[in-house]
C-alpha cells in the first residue's frame, strides 16, 4: 500500500496542525516519509481523482517533505477530513491496484482479527480429538492486535497427504499461476480509517518446504499457527510442504501439504475452488490456461452495492432473536483453566447417515434440518426450563446461490452466518420442530448477503434503555461496533454458536482422470483446529464413503475438553436415535429423555473486558516540556508504540489514551495531562492516527492545547514506529 517508487514496507507520516479555518480555506497537511517529488505528485493526483469535490495543491520542499493543501467544497466548508479521504492519504493504493469496501460478515471478522485477545489463563495443551491424537495446538500464537500489521487473531489450516509423484518446482509454478489468475490471492486489508480490501496487481505465492528431520508434524502446525498473517500485505494464503521421509519405503510417510489461510479473506468453499484451479494448473504442467477470473470479488462488490434492502429490512425487523432466546449449549460454569482451540471429530457410518437422511426426507426436509433440530434441542436442554422456549444459533449460508451469473465459482468470503430462531416445545411433535427449522432456513436463504452488523442496524429499537453491548467498544479503524439493539437477543458471533454444513468441492471427473494418468490422487483436505468464528462451531460434512462427519470446534477457555466431549457425544447420540422416532406423535421431549441421565455440559460465564484507563503515563518527562500523547485503538500495529517510546530521546512526557473512550472523558484527561503552558502532540499509527485526529476535533474547549496531530499508515512495528518518530521530530524540532 505504497505509491510508485516507495520502498516496500515503508510507511507515510502525515502531520496536521489544528487551526481555525477561514471559510473556504484549505486544510494544510505535511507529508513526511520516503516520498520523492514524483511519488508525492502521484499521491496528490490520486486524491484529486478520487475526491473531485476537493481542490488539491502540492508543494514539494525536498525529498521526504511535502505540503498538501486540501480545499473543501465551497458550500458549508469542512469540519473534518472524511474517513475515505484520510484512508487514501495515509494508505495510497498500490500501483495498478484497486480498492473495495469491506462490508458485512467480512467487516465483523476483520474487526475480530484486530481486537487483542485476552491473555490465556493456563499453558496451552494439544488439541483434543475424538481419537485422542493431537491435530492442532492450544494457542493461536502471536498477538492479535496487529502484529506485523495484524496477525489476524486466528488462522484456518487444511492439510492432506500427497499421493503419487511430486515435483516441488511444478507445485510452486502451479500455485503462482493461480495467484496470477485469482485477485483474492493478491488481496490484503487496509483499516487506517475505514475497512477496505486492497487488490494488488502482483503477488508472490508463499510456499515453504520443511524436512521431517527438522520438524515434526505437530511442531509444524504450532509454528505455522504462531506465525499468523500480516493483514496489510498480500497474500493471506500460504502453503507449507512437509517432505516425504527419507528412504521412501512402504511404511514411509508421504509428502504432506499444509494450507493456511485467513478466515477474514476466504471461506472453506472458496479454498476448495482455489484447490480445483491448482490441480488444473498442476495437471497442465504448472501453467493455468486463460486470464484472470471473472466474475470475481470486484463484480460481487458491485452486485452487493446494487441490492435493494427494503424486503430484508422488513424481514429482520421481525426475525431477530428475542432477548430471552437460549443461545448456549451449556449451563453457566466457572473458568475452565484451559485455552486455545479444540477439535473433536466423530463419524456416522454410511448406513446411519442414510437412515438419518431418509427420516428427514420422508418428512419433507434435508439432513441439515435434522442437525439443526438436534442442536436446537441441546440449547433448550441447557437452558433448564420447562415449557416452550425460543432458541437461537447461527447457520452458515454459502452466499453463492445469488442472482449474479458465475457467483458459484468466485473464491473469497461470500458465506455469512445468520441467526436461526425457533421455538422448542417439548410437548410438540418432532416433525413440527423439523418443519420449523426447515422453513426458517428457507426464509434466511433469501438474504444470504445480510450480516450480523446489518441485522443489528435493521432491528427495531424501542425507547427502553439499551442492554449491555456485546464485544469491544467502538473501533477507530474498521468503524464503530454496534451493540445489540434494545430488546434484541444475541446474534451470531455475540456469544452464540454456529452450525454449518460443509460441502467440499469435488474435482471434475475429467480433471481427476488427468491427474490419475500422471499417477496423482487428489486427497480430500482435512481441517486442523482453527478459527471457529465464535466460542463453538458444529461443522458437518460427508466423507468419501458417504458417512457424516461431525466436527466440533470450540474455545477451550469457554468450554473445557470434558464438557466439549460430553456435548459432542450427546449430539451424535440424538442424531443416531432420531430415525427410530417414526410415529407422527413422537415429541421433542421424548427424544430428549434419552439424555435424562447424562450431565448437562457447563460453559464458562462470559467475562466482560476490563475497562481501559482514560490516560496512562508511559514515560515521565521534564515537568515543563510538551506532552506526546499516543492514541491506542484496535488495529494499531503491535509493538509500534513500545518501539517509539524506547527510541525517543527528547525531554517530552509520553502518555497513552484509548481512542474508544467515552465522549468528553478523554478531552478532560488530556487537558489535565497538558497542564499550564504545555502543549500536546496527538499521535497514532494506523487507526490510532484517525482516532488522534478525531480526538483533536473533539477538544474545542482548549484552543491551542493540541499543537499537532501526527498520523501514519499501517506497516510492521519497526516501520510504523519509524514513521511516527519522523512525524514527531518534524513537530518538535524546527526544520533547518
Amino acid at each position: 500500500m505504497s505509491s510508485q517508487g516507495v520502498p516496500r514496507g515503508a510507511v507515510l507520516a502525515v502531520v496536521h496542525e489544528p487551526v481555525a479555518l477561514s471559510p473556504g480555506g484549505p486544510l494544510v497537511l505535511e507529508l513526511r516519509g520516503p516520498l520523492g517529488p514524483a511519488d508525492a505528485e502521484t499521491v496528490a493526483a490520486r486524491l484529486a481523482q478520487r475526491h473531485r469535490a476537493f481542490g488539491v495543491a502540492l508543494d514539494s520542499h525536498r525529498p521526504g517533505h511535502h505540503t498538501l493543501r486540501l480545499t473543501p467544497p465551497a458550500a458549508g466548508g469542512l469540519a473534518a477530513l472524511p474517513a475515505d479521504l484520510l484512508a487514501d492519504l495515509l494508505a495510497p493504493p498500490p500501483p495498478g491496484g484497486e480498492i473495495l469496501p469491506v462490508t458485512g460478515h467480512q467487516q465483523t471478522l476483520l474487526r475480530a482479527a484486530l481486537t487483542p485477545a485476552p491473555a490465556p489463563t493456563a499453558t496451552a495443551t494439544p488439541t483434543v480429538t475424538a481419537t485422542g491424537t493431537g491435530t492442532g495446538t492450544g494457542g493461536t500464537g502471536g498477538s492479535s492486535d496487529g502484529s506485523d500489521g495484524g496477525d489476524g487473531g486466528g488462522v484456518e489450516q487444511l492439510y492432506w497427504d500427497w499421493s503419487g509423484p511430486f515435483d516441488v518446482a511444478r507445485f510452486a509454478a502451479a500455485w503462482q499461476s493461480v495467484v496470477d489468475r485469482e485477485c483474492v490471492l493478491r488481496a490484503c486489508f487496509d483499516w487506517v480509517a475505514a475497512p477496505r480490501l486492497v487488490l494488488h496487481a502482483r503477488a508472490e505465492a508463499d510456499i515453504a518446504v520443511c524436512s521431517p528431520a527438522a520438524v515434526t508434524w505437530p511442531q509444524l502446525l504450532r509454528r505455522d499457527r504462531a506465525r499468523g498473517f500480516a493483514l496489510h500485505r498480500p497474500g493471506l494464503l500460504r502453503l507449507t510442504l512437509l517432505a516425504a521421509e527419507p528412504g521412501g519405503g512402504a511404511g514411509a510417510a508421504p509428502p504432506r501439504v499444509l494450507l493456511t489461510y485467513h478466515p477474514a479473506l476466504l471461506d472453506e468453499r472458496g479454498v476448495h475452488l482455489l484447490l480445483r484451479e491448482f490441480y488444473r494448473a498442476y495437471a497442465a504442467g504448472g501453467i493455468l490456461p486463460g486470464g484472470e477470473r471473472r466474475p470475481d470479488l470486484r463484480d460481487h462488490a458491485r452486485w452487493l452495492a446494487g441490492q435493494d434492502t427494503t424486503a430484508a429490512r422488513q424481514f429482520w425487523a421481525r426475525a431477530v432473536p428475542p432477548p430471552r432466546a437460549a443461545t448456549r449449549p451449556g449451563r453457566p460454569g466457572g473458568a475452565t483453566g484451559q485455552s486455545g482451540p479444540g477439535l473433536l471429530d466423530t463419524r456416522l457410518r454410511a448406513p446411519e447417515t442414510f437412515r438419518l437422511r431418509s427420516w428427514a426426507a420422508l418428512r419433507g426436509a434435508a439432513e441439515s434440518s435434522a442437525l439443526h433440530l438436534v442442536w436446537a434441542l441441546l440449547l433448550y436442554r441447557a437452558a433448564g426450563v420447562s415449557g416452550p422456549l425460543p432458541v437461537s444459533f447461527g447457520v452458515q449460508l454459502s452466499g453463492r446461490d445469488i442472482a449474479l451469473p458465475g457467483a458459484a465459482g468466485i473464491p473469497g468470503l461470500l458465506d455469512s452466518p445468520l441467526p436461526m430462531t425457533v421455538t422448542v416445545d417439548p410437548a410438540a411433535p418432532l416433525a413440527s420442530l423439523l418443519h420449523q427449522v426447515r422453513d426458517t432456513l428457507l426464509d434466511l436463504a433469501a438474504y444470504p448477503w445480510a450480516s450480523t452488523e446489518t441485522i443489528r442496524a435493521w432491528a427495531p429499537r424501542p425507547p427502553a434503555a439499551p442492554g449491555p453491548a456485546a464485544g469491544p467498544g467502538p473501533v477507530a479503524g474498521p468503524g464503530p461496533v454496534a451493540g445489540p439493539a434494545a430488546g434484541v437477543g444475541p446474534l451470531c458471533g455475540a456469544g452464540g454458536t454456529l452450525v454449518r454444513f460443509d460441502g467440499p468441492l469435488v474435482l471434475p471427473k475429467v480433471l481427476r482422470s488427468e491427474l490419475a494418468a500422471q499417477g496423482v490422487h487428489a486427497d480430500t483436505p482435512r481441517s486442523a483446529a482453527g478459527a471457529a468464528g465464535g466460542p463453538l462451531t458444529l461443522a458437518a460434512r460427508h466423507d468419501t464413503a458417504g458417512g457424516l462427519v461431525l466436527g466440533l470446534f470450540y474455545d477451550r477457555a469457554q468450554l473445557a475438553d470434558e464438557d466439549a466431549a460430553a456435548l459432542h457425544s450427546q449430539c451424535v447420540r440424538l442424531l443416531r436415535a432420531l430415525p427410530e422416532f417414526r410415529q407422527a406423535q413422537a415429541s421433542a421431549g421424548q427424544l430428549l429423555d434419552l439424555l435424562a441421565r447424562a450431565a448437562t455440559p457447563r460453559m464458562a460465564r462470559p467475562v466482560p473486558p476490563a475497562p481501559h484507563p482514560a490516560l496512562t503515563v508511559l514515560r515521565p518527562g521534564h515537568p515543563h516540556a510538551d506532552v506526546i500523547c499516543l492514541v491506542t485503538a484496535p488495529g494499531v500495529p503491535a509493538g509500534s508504540y513500545d518501539l517509539f517510546v524506547r527510541g525517543h530521546r527528547g525531554p517530552e512526557e509520553i502518555v497513552a489514551v484509548h481512542g474508544d473512550g467515552a465522549p468528553g472523558v478523554l478531552p478532560a484527561a488530556l487537558h489535565q495531562a497538558a497542564g499550564p503552558g504545555r502543549r500536546l502532540v496527538l499521535c497514532g499509527c494506523g487507526p490510532g492516527g484517525r482516532a488522534a485526529y478525531e480526538l483533536a476535533q473533539r477538544t474545542p474547549h482548549a484552543p491551542g492545547m493540541v499543537s499537532a496531530v501526527v498520523m501514519t499508515g499501517i506497516g510492521d512495528a519497526a516501520a510504523s514506529a519509524s514513521a511516527l518518530a519522523r512525524g514527531v521530530r518534524s513537530v518538535l524540532t524546527p526544520p533547518p
